[in-house]
């Protein structure tokens, strides 16, 4: 087979014979049930959840009361997305989403590999989002008096891995007492669970429950979801409207000064947490068969979800930033935390019931997503036939769905909350980015049957060149440490924690006796707490990398440098060097300018995410290509028709 016939492509044409066709006869039909209010309410019920229960008390506390600021840019970049989402979405009104769009735009090929990168994005974040469930669910049952065993309401690596933290804190001096909870939650996991040998029975029980429920939900159909979502929706939109209205009587605006307390750096430093509490708009896009007027109410569904939602997070950070100072917001559970520590436990209970009810929704949402880009696949011979089957009588892919339920259920028991955030995260960029060049790439050919949708046209074939030039200016005016410190790779002096964890225990006492040479407030002899005598000086950035410099140990310890620090710049090198050769593009072909900047934008924030995601990416699309060499590519349905 020929090299090209990688690259062959469905057209539009045939997609909506199809459809048609299905929908003639009834075989492999789904259920039209829904309007612009039930997929704003979907984009409403995805997006409001482990963002605003979660994750905004993290960001908040790195950015200060300017991470609205951070709210605004990840809107606007899900905006610019979501116009080239919506236009494809009205072109081609089918259940694949970017999966679909890209074997339009780029070919099969391209197609598999988004397709894959979905199934990795809607399985990762629902495992993401039955973890986070489960944290608030387990906590509630502790408010009501019922404490379950630690080992069955965590998972294995966090239990694993906080117990190796917890130990060498311990062994630095720290106190179990004076473990965060986080870590003493781990430890004790740890240390109570069953044993098989040497192997400790850590699973997250609870995260399966919910798994189980709402895989069950879906697997009924598509009203029956749409349903409990709408309910769910109305229910957390009250309560977050609520924490807004008692929360701004108690908004002290001293607390907003200063108002971006760690710049521009600090408020990005958020943009992964931040960018996950959006995702899920674009799974309003695998429900296209189930609208009663897709290429009308898919493009409106998405832009209300995102408004709506975008104000929400900014009063909400607006209210908590100043009803505590934000630095004591890095908890779990922010909402929660701020009227506790104001006294107003009621709110407290309020708002633990809304977020188990909140994670829920978003769970739907996504676990009715992947089954239908499965469902696609298969429909092309991507996938075996089987997954495309459809229930005769709940019209919905009924065995993709059960296999998504393992898929999501199994790993939830073991994986590590942190690392599948981020996974998912870069998998949505990825499928962001590639709409948004599939318009750019069909934007000049006229062949292609349009919808009723199109993205308002702004030719940025000189205003791209014109940002690039004001973004360098402001590096290098205004940020010109920090840029210097990127371009030349200066060592980094590393955090406390990370210095005292990394220590045996003759470097343990090593470090205690200079620490005591150096003490003149005679701190050492309150406490050995080494993680608590060092982080003492973490204010001063002048004196803790003094206090760093002249400690016994190797400099590996204490710094980081060389290689390691690089690869952990390397995503945004290669962000660099794409963003000149958009310019190229863009200067060429008169680019169409809201999609280049979705696609820009996305791709800043897949840079912002470690190397290490970048690298289980890469291994996740490689597995995938291997499976499409050896059964896709042969069995896939334009195999016997001719190449384009």
């Amino acid at each position: 087979m020929a090299l090209s016939g990688l690259f062959r492509k469905k057209t539009v044409q045939d997609i909506l014979k199809q459809v048609a066709k299905n929908e003639a006869d009834g075989h492999n039909a789904l259920g039209k049930h829904l309007t612009t209010r039930d997929l704003t309410a979907f984009g409403i019920a995805a997006i409001v959840g482990a963002g605003i229960f979660s994750t905004i008390g993290k960001a908040s506390a790195d950015g200060g009361p300017a991470v609205i600021f951070l709210f605004l840019f990840t809107a606007l970049a899900c905006s610019f997305a979501a116009f080239a989402y919506a236009e494809f979405a009205s072109m081609v009104p089918v259940s694949g989403s970017a999966y679909t769009y890209s074997y339009v735009a780029f070919g099969e090929i391209i197609a598999w590999i988004i397709g894959w990168a979905l199934i990795m994005e809607y399985a990762v974040g629902n495992i993401t989002v039955a973890i986070s469930w489960s944290d608030y669910f387990t906590g509630l049952l502790q408010s009501g008096g019922i404490h379950l065993p630690q080992w069955i309401q965590m998972d294995y690596l966090t239990a694993s891995n906080g117990f190796k933290d917890a130990t060498a804190l311990m062994q630095g001096g720290k106190t179990y007492e004076n473990l965060g909870a986080g870590l003493q939650a781990a430890y004790t996991a740890w240390t109570t669970a069953p044993t098989i040998g040497s192997f400790h029975f850590v699973a997250d029980l609870p995260a399966l429950f919910i798994i189980v429920l709402i895989t069950a939900l879906v697997y009924r159909g598509m009203k029956e979801s749409r349903n409990a979502s709408n309910i769910m929706v109305v229910v957390k939109l009250c309560i977050v409207l609520l924490v807004i209205a008692v929360g701004i009587f108690y908004v002290d605006t001293a607390n907003w000064d200063p108002f971006a307390p760690n710049g521009v750096s600090g408020v990005l430093k958020g943009v992964s947490a931040v960018f996950f509490a959006y995702i899920g708009f674009d799974a309003i896009s695998t429900t296209a068969e189930e609208c009663k007027n897709p290429q009308r109410d898919l493009p409106r569904g998405m832009m209300w979800a995102i408004i709506i939602c975008t104000l929400l997070y900014i009063a909400i950070a607006l209210v908590l930033t100043g009803m505590v100072r934000y630095n004591e917001l890095n908890v779990g559970d922010p909402l929660a935390f701020v009227f506790d520590k104001l006294n107003l436990k009621w709110m407290s209970g309020i708002i633990a019931v809304s977020a188990v009810i909140a994670m829920a929704s978003v769970l739907l949402v996504f676990q009715m997503g992947q089954p239908r880009i499965w469902m696609s696949m298969s429909r092309d011979g991507l996938l075996p036939k089987k997954f495309s089957t459809v229930h005769p009588k709940f019209k919905t892919p009924s065995f993709a769905t059960i296999v998504t339920g393992f898929v999501v259920a199994i790993p939830a028991l073991f994986l590590n909350l942190t690392m599948v955030t981020d996974l998912c995260s870069i998998g949505t960029l990825f499928a962001f980015v590639l709409v948004c060049a599939g318009v750019l790439v069909l934007q000049n050919k006229p062949e292609i049957p349009r919808g009723k949708f199109k993205t308002p046209y702004v030719n940025s074939k000189y205003i791209l060149p014109v940002l690039m030039i004001a973004g360098l200016y402001y590096a290098f005016a205004f940020n010109n440490k920090a840029t210097m410190a990127f371009i030349n790779n200066e060592a980094q002096t590393n955090d406390a924690t990370t210095i005292i964890t990394s220590l045996d225990k003759e470097e343990s006492a090593k470090v205690f006796n200079y620490l005591e040479s150096i003490d003149v407030k005679n701190k050492t002899a309150e406490t050995s707490d080494l993680e608590h005598l060092l982080s003492q000086y973490q204010d001063d950035d002048t004196k803790y990398a003094e206090v760093v410099k002249g400690l016994p140990i190797n400099d590996s310890l204490k710094y980081e440098s060389g290689f390691s620090l690089f690869k952990h710049k390397i995503p945004m090198w290669i962000f660099l060097f794409v963003l000149v050769g958009l310019a190229v593009w863009a200067f060429r072909k008169n680019l169409s300018l809201i999609p280049l900047l979705g696609l820009i934008c996305c791709l800043y924030m897949m840079a912002e995410l470690s190397v290490w995601n970048w690298i289980y990416f890469t291994i996740w699309l490689l597995i995938g290509l291997l499976i499409y060499f050896t059964y896709s590519r042969k069995n896939s349905k334009l195999n016997t028709q001719v190449v384009s």
